[in-house]
C-alpha cells in the first residue's frame, strides 16, 4: 500500500524552511503531494501558476527520495486530502506561536475525517524563524534574502520587487 502525504501551503514563495520540511516528509511517505493553496484571501505576491512553477523547481532535487507531486488546490483541505488519497497531512511548526493555530486546525480536521492524521515536523533550527511574509518584506526593503530561499527563488523574488 502506498503511503500518501499532503503538505499544504500558500508557498508565496517557498522558503528553505518549506523545502527542509519536504525533505523530512519524504522520509515518511511513498508519495508526497505538495498542495499549493490558491488562497486569494492572503493576497499572494506571486500568481498561482508562478507559485506552482517555483515549488516544482524547488522540489526537483528531492525527487530521488520519493514521488513528489505539486498540485494547486482550492477549498477545504480535507476535501483535497481525500481527493489525493492522503492518509497524513504534514504541517511545519516554526515556533510556539504556530502551535495554537495548528492545534485548532488539527482538532477541526479530525472532526471532518478521523482517518487522516496530521503530523508536525520542525525544520532545522537554521530555518525555523523563516516566514514567507518576512522574506518578502526583507526583499522589498532592500535586504539580503539569499540565506532564506534558494538562488532560483531569490532571483524570482528580486525580479518581482524590482531589484533584479
Amino acid at each position: 500500500m502506498t503511503r500518501v502525504g499532503l503538505y499544504p501551503g500558500t508557498f508565496d514563495p517557498i522558503t528553505n524552511g518549506h523545502t527542509d520540511i519536504i525533505g523530512r516528509a519524504v522520509k515518511l511517505v511513498d508519495r508526497l503531494v505538495v498542495g499549493v493553496a490558491i488562497n486569494t484571501g492572503k493576497g499572494p505576491m506571486f500568481t498561482l501558476d508562478e507559485r506552482v512553477a517555483i515549488v516544482e523547481e524547488a522540489v526537483e532535487p528531492l525527487r530521488n527520495r520519493a514521488e513528489i507531486v505539486v498540485e494547486p488546490f482550492e477549498g477545504l483541505l480535507m476535501h483535497f486530502a481525500r481527493h489525493v488519497g492522503a492518509s497524513v497531512i504534514v504541517r511545519g511548526l516554526r515556533a510556539v506561536a504556530d502551535f495554537e493555530y495548528e492545534f485548532q486546525m488539527t482538532a477541526m480536521n479530525q472532526q471532518l475525517d478521523r482517518e487522516i492524521e496530521t503530523v508536525f515536523l520542525m525544520a532545522d533550527p537554521r530555518h525555523q524563524a523563516i516566514a514567507s511574509r518576512l522574506v518578502k518584506e526583507i526583499a522589498i526593503l532592500g535586504g539580503e534574502i539569499g540565506k532564506f530561499v534558494s538562488p532560483a527563488v531569490e532571483a524570482r523574488l528580486l525580479e518581482k520587487v524590482g531589484r533584479a
